[in-house]
């Protein structure tokens, strides 16, 4: 018995073996090596858990793809069913997130720089930023372009300059595009110059009807100047939350003067500019989807629009989908939503998957953005007077500690896998298992799963009549590629 009872410890591993005596055995013993054979499987699994047990962590079990239906729910994927395709998820690389990284010592900002946007090693593979054309609110001061002395004008732009970004955004930038040349960039102003103004402030405010073309102007110099700098703008949206001007900075601009903005200036503009950089409209709520559809029903706007671009700080992520049908040859995007600093990592993690990097693209979008992709453990920096306080980053940068935040894993679930030119393909959901599947362009399958039971649920994908089975806890996400 006593021999029994020694080798059962041997097997259970124990670093310090006690013999039945009560005596530790003799230091000679040979502990037992760690099995480390990795596991034959048909399906890689990566795995995020509400309490950060694992954090996008690939798993060591073996799932096979066998004819044998085990009488669990299934998640049924059909690469035979195809719909949009994918640009890209990712974040806003705001002034502050830039300031950030480019305060981190070289070797430091390599590591992270080189985690975000490959997707080797431990990389997450961002595929898609949106920049603010000048601050944001989550800038440290507040700027544009093209700032006077209160009273003067510069209706033809001779003061336009990109220079405040030449301190930290553009050289993060131009390191980011050397680890991903073909990262696709969107550019969203939060203000127009106050001088452009009727209220002459940063804060509020609309475009004075006698700058719309003064301000299309602007978005030719802002694209044309970061093309001097090697950055190429995919995109711009004419207005950041049109219908917010409450920020700081913003500006309220109403759907019929974004829609005349549009049709009269910006297009023809870019168009007398040769400028291929896409016009996406609205760049707001989900609860207003009646701005950009009554602007996509005027034809002569119509003709310049790429799409439209939403957040979700208000209405039903399907929104979209309304949009969509009515429009089907225009594209939707998810331009924005924040993680709050105060929140629990398990509640980010379980709904933003949910909402966005399942609900947005199940309802047509081409991408998804959470906001900031950097802030310090204080949520700085920030504009004062109307700026997020307690906006949290997707790292958190504090000295040369970096904290990898939930909406880093949301994102991470889906950047590292689906790379920008997949396509979403059909999956069901079933059994509160919120799901969304692509096919790349190298033909792997990637399914992204989020169990929204209250407790752990067992599952099978079924795939050409083959199914495998695996399971997920409450509230967990996993990534299934094969």
């Amino acid at each position: 018995m006593k021999q029994l009872l020694y080798i059962a410890a041997l097997l259970l591993g124990s670093a310090n073996v006690v013999s039945c005596n009560g005596n530790k055995a003799p230091d000679q013993q040979t502990p037992v090596t760690p099995d480390t054979t990795v596991a034959k499987t048909d399906v890689s699994f990566w795995l995020t858990t509400p309490d950060k047990s694992a954090a996008l962590q690939k798993q060591n079990v073996s799932l096979l793809f066998t004819n044998n239906d085990n009488g669990s729910p299934t998640i049924d994927v059909d690469a035979t069913k195809t719909f949009q395709t994918i640009d890209g998820f990712g974040f806003t690389l705001t002034g502050g997130s830039a300031t950030l990284i480019n305060k981190l010592p070289a070797a430091a900002q390599d590591a992270l720089l080189k985690e975000l946007f490959l997707t080797a090693d431990n990389g997450i593979g961002i595929n898609y930023l949106r920049l603010s054309i000048g601050a944001s609110d989550l800038s440290a001061s507040v700027f544009t372009y093209d700032d006077m002395p209160t009273g003067q004008t510069d209706p033809d732009l001779k003061s336009f300059s990109i220079d405040k970004e030449k301190e930290d955004l553009i050289p993060v930038l131009k390191k980011i595009l050397v680890l991903n040349p073909a990262i696709k960039i969107l550019g969203s102003p939060w203000t127009a110059p106050a001088w452009m103004k009727d209220n002459e402030s940063f804060i509020g405010g609309s475009l004075k009807p006698s700058y719309f073309q003064t301000y299309a102007n602007y978005f030719v110099k802002y694209i044309q100047a970061m093309k001097a700098e090697g950055i190429t703008i995919d995109a711009i949206t004419p207005q950041n939350e049109p219908l917010h001007p409450g920020n700081n900075p913003s500006m309220l601009m109403l759907a019929p003067d974004q829609g005349s903005f549009v049709k009269n200036n910006l297009g023809p503009a870019f168009k007398a500019a040769g400028i291929s950089t896409k016009i996406i409209l609205y760049d707001h709520n989900c609860d207003k989807p009646e701005y950009p559809i009554s602007i996509l029903q005027d034809p002569a706007a119509y003709a310049f629009v790429d799409g439209s671009a939403f957040h979700l700080y208000g209405g039903a992520i399907t929104a979209l989908t309304t949009v969509h049908d009515m429009f089907p040859d225009k594209n939707v995007y998810f331009t924005e939503q924040w993680s709050d600093g105060k929140g629990s990592f398990s509640n980010e993690l379980k709904n933003n998957t949910t909402n966005l990097t399942i609900g947005a693209t199940r309802n047509w979008s081409r991408n998804v953005l959470q906001w900031n992709l950097a802030a310090d453990a204080q949520w700085n920096p920030h504009t004062d007077k109307g700026g997020c306080t307690q906006c949290l980053g997707g790292v958190t940068i504090d000295g040369t500690t970096i904290t990898r935040n939930s909406s880093y894993y949301v994102i991470g679930h889906a950047s590292k896998f689906v790379p920008d030119g997949s396509v979403r393909i059909a999956s069901n959901i079933t059994n509160q298992l919120d799901n969304v599947a692509f096919k790349t362009p190298a033909g792997k399958k990637v399914l992204i799963v989020v169990n929204n039971n209250n407790q752990p649920q067992q599952f099978q994908i079924r795939v050409d009549g083959k199914l495998v089975g695996t399971s997920l806890n409450s509230g967990a996400v996993g990534t299934y590629v094969w």
